[in-house]
């Protein structure tokens, strides 16, 4: 799951400085959180999510389908 989220952040050509300020993290944080150190808070999941416009589940490898889910009215 933590390689996900490094993919991903590499598909677009971003520095891991660029998606911490996003987050309004530390650079060295949002690292330990591609490297598997840190466990990701839930927020900050969701917020990823929102980003690469998919869902929490691919994120963390539950599903291989990108598209994310239909949001409840």
């Amino acid at each position: 799951m933590y390689e996900r989220i490094r993919i991903l952040r590499e598909d677009r050509d971003l520095t891991q400085r660029a998606l911490a300020q996003m987050l309004r993290i530390h650079q060295t944080t949002y690292s330990d959180y591609e490297l598997g150190r840190l466990n990701v808070p839930t927020a900050v999941w969701e917020q990823l999510a929102d980003f690469y416009g998919t869902s929490v589940d691919y994120l963390l490898g539950r599903t291989e389908e990108v598209k994310p889910y239909p949001r409840k009215r």
